[in-house]
């Protein structure tokens, strides 16, 4: 009998240890799993969220929706910012460290006799969290789950669910080594989420990706939905939400296109109506025109060119962590001088050199000083090696720098001066690690535990 864990700290030394034998795609053995625990993924509505960037925020935006429409949703999402119950939320309530213990106490017993039968087959750390979110929503009892995929789509383990609707939010060069060195490779591993007769929503990808996209569905006799063809090329007509950027004017229009379409769909158990809409018509989610925009305009998404006020200056938090990022953040810098009639001061951070590389092209572009740092992970860009990218006649504008000394407590950030607006960007653990040390409420961070 597997002795159970005693408390927190055993559990994330467990964990880490589970993450520490590194990722392993195929999905079998979260079907397995799965089945082990008689399928809890089955026990409600799925909305399936894939993509290079975009998915986190639709994925936000699909919640908030739905929580204005009165609905009981989980959210699972990945990575974490700071701690690991973020990414699984029921109603924006986190996953406890009691409830994590729990649920690895639970889990532990499973995956090992299923390691038992094969030597590669013990749940990955990323399968483990998996499972934790398909039984805390089947616990919970939601009315529906927002999964957003790990990695790629195909071969993630999220890719055990029978979604409702499956969204493909962008398409970009990211994970290349695992995922393909095209576009087309990755269109083709993200369409692996697409089921047969399932509606498929697709935001604004390229040409090439969405051939790729349409044609899998197509097999699958999956109709898609396409946001370029349900509100045109021009942002201004697009939905608005309270995330900043153009690029979340498109992602706001696919959750809408994702809201529009699930209200047609009219798959909800009648045993858990509780949305005010329900008095109405009691099969319908009641994703109302109203209830949409108040869904878009009360989005929680911390770092996404998240805006406060910190050590006497603005600071915008912007996770960019591959090139589609990092030239959404170019636009959003044009507009952030425009506002303020001066180059703000930036503090980035990057995880390996092909992030390295576009992002710093971008900060060199647009910043007044660039303070490198590290953040503290194994695949992280050193100093040395993120200079090494600048062109040479931006180098004066770099700074080494670390977190440690620019956030020395919570009140305090000791880069820039009056007038000036504080950007950190690049890798969201660097965000995270940035989070911890100025929201100290948020509790001590847990970046030993990120996976992708």
């Amino acid at each position: 009998m597997v002795k159970p864990f005693p408390d927190y700290a055993s559990v994330t030394e467990y964990l880490y240890a589970l993450k520490a034998g590194g990722v392993k795609f195929g999905i079998d053995r979260m079907r397995r799993l799965a089945a082990a625990l008689g399928h809890p993924e089955r026990g409600y509505p799925v909305i399936h969220v894939a993509g290079t960037n975009g998915k986190g925020s639709v994925s936000a935006m699909l919640d908030a929706i739905l929580h204005a429409a009165g609905r009981h949703t989980g959210l699972y999402t990945s990575p974490h910012l700071v701690k690991l119950g973020e990414r699984v939320q029921v109603d924006r309530r986190l996953l406890t460290e009691a409830e994590i213990v729990a649920y690895t106490n639970e889990l532990r017993p499973v995956a090992a006799r299923a390691a038992a039968a094969a030597a590669d087959e013990h749940a990955t750390f990323f399968e483990f969290m998996t499972a934790m979110a398909f039984l805390q929503f089947q616990r919970k009892q939601v009315d529906i789950a927002i999964v957003e995929v790990g990695l790629g789509g195909r071969l993630d383990a999220t890719n055990v669910v029978q979604p409702e609707i499956a969204v493909i939010t962008s398409i970009g060069l990211d994970h290349i080594a695992e995922l393909g060195g095209t576009v087309a490779l990755i269109a083709r591993e993200k369409a692996g989420i697409i089921k047969p007769g399932r509606p498929v929503v697709i935001g604004r990808l390229p040409p090439e990706a969405e051939s790729v996209i349409r044609a899998v569905a197509a097999g699958l006799d999956a109709p898609v939905h396409s946001v370029r063809e349900a509100f045109g090329e021009n942002p201004d007509r697009y939905p608005a939400t309270n995330l900043a950027g153009d690029y979340q004017r498109w992602n706001a229009a696919t959750a809408t296109l994702v809201a529009r379409l699930l209200d047609r769909s009219c798959r909800v158990a009648a045993s858990r109506q509780t949305g005010p809409a329900t008095s109405a018509d009691p099969t319908k989610w009641g994703l109302t025109a109203e209830v949409i925009a108040r869904g878009l305009q009360s989005v929680n998404w911390p770092g996404r060119w998240q805006r406060t006020l910190f050590g006497g200056r603005p600071l915008i938090l912007d996770a960019s962590h591959n090139p589609e990022g990092a030239e959404v953040l170019g636009q959003n810098l044009v507009q952030l001088r425009r506002e303020t009639g001066r180059a703000p001061v930036i503090i980035a951070g990057a995880l390996g050199e092909f992030r390295a590389r576009a992002l710093l092209e971008v900060v060199c572009r647009h910043a007044r000083e660039v303070h490198l740092v590290t953040p503290h992970q194994a695949r992280a860009s050193s100093f040395e090696e993120m200079v090494a990218l600048v062109p040479p006649d931006k180098r004066g504008l770099i700074h080494r720098g670390t977190l440690e000394a620019i956030f020395p407590d919570a009140r305090t950030c000791t880069v820039g001066g009056p007038g000036d607006t504080v950007v950190v960007t690049g890798s969201i653990y660097l965000l995270g690690e940035v989070l911890e040390r100025i929201e100290p409420g948020r509790g001590a961070g847990e970046g030993k535990l990120q996976d992708f």
